[in-house]
């Protein structure tokens, strides 16, 4: 039975970048080629297929509808061949974990240096995120183990461990604290430190507390991280 040919792996491998970086320059910078390298093979591929996979809008690059279903399934087919040639080229024992920053640095730092102390032998690759994640696609990303918000209920392919309750609760500067708890009206005049940008934290905790009506949570000063906001409460 003969092989079916496939067109060349590098017209293929400049396809997918290109489209996904929705440029020619951005994928010659990504690729470390020349801007023409990149035209010629994705008109190789072109020719290859009988097809045409981008079109111009204008000064914009945009897909066809043939080159966004290539698209799709290429950058998953290169994404296992990536995580399998990763798989056998890293030392033997290395974690590729997945973690939020804030917990990284609060937590996690001091539990990695006494797993290494109990484990020597074996290395983590860490990989921190700005914010609580409550997914993870194992078969797109490089990572095998993830540590995620959630109530535990994961996909039934996972492994999975509860590490602690999460509490959510405010803080704010020691000046500003006293013996009697904050009124509606005090928490309504404060300045809101956001520590992410969906504004997800002080909605959820207002509507728990039943203040949700008496405080306007969609203000105050944003930041990209837990750990950056609490650091703000208590500089304040």
């Amino acid at each position: 039975m003969l092989t079916p040919r496939l067109p060349p792996l590098y017209a293929l491998r400049a396809f997918e970048v290109a489209a996904r970086l929705g440029s020619f320059t951005q994928a010659a910078h990504s690729l470390c080629i020349t801007q023409s390298a990149v035209s010629r093979h994705v008109k190789t591929l072109e020719e290859n297929l009988g097809c045409q996979l981008f079109e111009r809008c204008g000064s914009r690059l945009a897909l066809t509808d043939a080159g966004r279903r290539l698209a799709q399934e290429l950058k998953t087919g290169f994404r296992i061949l990536e995580n399998a040639c990763a798989a056998i080229s890293r030392r033997s024992g290395e974690l590729r974990l997945n973690a939020p920053s804030t917990l990284t640095m609060r937590w996690l730092l001091e539990t990695l240096e006494n797993f290494h102390l109990a484990q020597p032998q074996s290395r983590v690759q860490l990989t921190s995120v700005w914010m609580d994640l409550d997914t993870v696609d194992f078969h797109s990303e490089p990572f095998d183990c993830a540590i995620l918000l959630g109530n535990g209920d994961f996909s039934a392919d996972w492994q999975r461990l509860k590490l602690f309750d999460e509490w959510l609760v405010p803080v704010c500067a020691p000046a500003l604290c006293d013996d009697r708890p904050w009124t509606p009206q005090q928490l309504a005049d404060a300045e809101l430190i956001q520590p992410s940008r969906d504004c997800r934290d002080w909605r959820r905790w207002l509507q728990r507390t039943g203040f949700a009506d008496a405080v306007v949570w969609q203000r105050g000063i944003l930041f990209d991280s837990l750990e950056l906001g609490i650091g703000a409460a208590f500089c304040a």
